[in-house]
């Protein structure tokens, strides 16, 4: 048993949730982190370009892939240890994300349960430092595993070497470098819930509940995703496009005098975060549509695809909506997404 399978000339239509036409070179589908150091060893990987694909829910494709295509398929899950007042969750990289919010909840373990919903593997959860409603998974890695492609050995990254940031992490910034093959959580049997966030404990009121317990907030907050954001088994898309931008107390504080509507949060590092998508919907760009590329009507952080949209025609559109509110707002927005084949060019 090799533990991985190989196939030329695949096409990843179906391994993105945009849904854009666009193919790999070679796809290398792997179901033991073990296989990766004899992988790596073909010349095409160690030469030639490398791409790691969970659900494809974080990436928009601009053209073909030249190189190979990674999927990890293994999806175990286990508690690995256990103090009582809390336990250290491992999961596989091929686990889908709120499988684990699930699994985790069931056990009566908290801390995941405002990321429920969030579409995704584990693998991918680290690198992107996923959040939403109040809490990232940084706060709760205890370590992360990964191939390191330059040594060719699976290492156990503690917390504190991951660089966690906003939508960031060390594996982000170094993508050529690392593979990674499972997660560490340590999570609290008790801890204090998050409810600040818009929307949230309306949501249990509507819901009946008084006393709301994690799984109450996972339910209240898979409901509110639900309502707001597309299916893409329905509609392609990526979730959020844009990262939410981090300022200066000063720029937030002349936003808010001249945009008192602007919704403004703490952000990381003493700085404040500002809502892209409300500074998109006051640009007039919720619900538009060019072609069959397009900006959802529930949320407008959302890019949609409305059937053939390739991915040039959603890099365009993103790129319009950002030079329109860098020219209202003077704020630059990020994508969210990796954008593969191309640069965003942020205004």
């Amino acid at each position: 048993m090799t533990g991985y399978q190989l196939a030329d000339n695949v096409s990843l239509a179906g391994r993105n949730t945009f849904r854009v036409a666009a193919r790999a070179a070679m796809m290398a589908d792997v179901s033991r982190a073990d296989a990766l150091a004899e992988l790596f060893e073909f010349a095409m990987l160690r030469e030639g370009p490398v791409l790691v694909l969970g659900e494809g829910s974080n990436l928009l494709f601009v053209g073909d892939f030249p190189g190979v295509a990674i999927c990890l398929t293994m999806a175990g899950v286990s508690i690995v240890r256990d103090d009582g007042d809390s336990a250290v969750v491992r999961a596989e990289a091929g686990m889908n994300w709120n499988d684990l919010v699930a699994w985790t909840l069931a056990r009566g373990l908290c801390g995941l349960e405002n990321m429920a919903l969030i579409p995704g593997t584990v693998g991918a959860a680290p690198i992107q430092n996923i959040g939403a409603y109040g809490v990232e998974v940084g706060e709760f890695v205890e370590a992360v595993e990964a191939f390191q492609r330059d040594t060719g050995q699976v290492k156990r990254l503690p917390a504190a070497d991951c660089s966690f940031g906003y939508r960031d992490s060390l594996f982000k910034r170094e993508a050529d470098r690392w593979v990674v093959t499972a997660l560490e959580l340590r999570l609290p049997r008790q801890r204090e819930l998050r409810l600040d966030y818009a929307g949230v404990r309306e949501e249990l009121a509507a819901m009946g509940v008084d006393t709301p317990r994690a799984v109450h907030v996972a339910e209240a907050i898979s409901r509110i995703r639900t309502r707001k954001l597309p299916n893409p088994a329905l509609l392609g898309n990526a979730g959020s496009f844009f990262k939410n931008p981090v300022v200066d107390a000063a720029t937030a504080a002349t936003l808010k005098a001249e945009n008192p509507a602007l919704p403004v949060f703490a952000g990381p590092d003493g700085g404040h975060k500002l809502s892209a998508a409300w500074m998109i919907e006051t640009c007039g760009w919720k619900g538009k549509r060019e072609g069959d590329a397009g900006v959802a009507q529930q949320h407008a952080l959302v890019l949609v695809n409305h059937g053939n949209a390739s991915g040039q025609q959603l890099l365009d559109l993103a790129r319009r909506i950002a030079a329109s509110v860098h020219e209202r707002f003077g704020v630059s927005l990020e994508p969210e997404p990796r954008i593969i084949g191309a640069r965003f060019d942020p205004a």
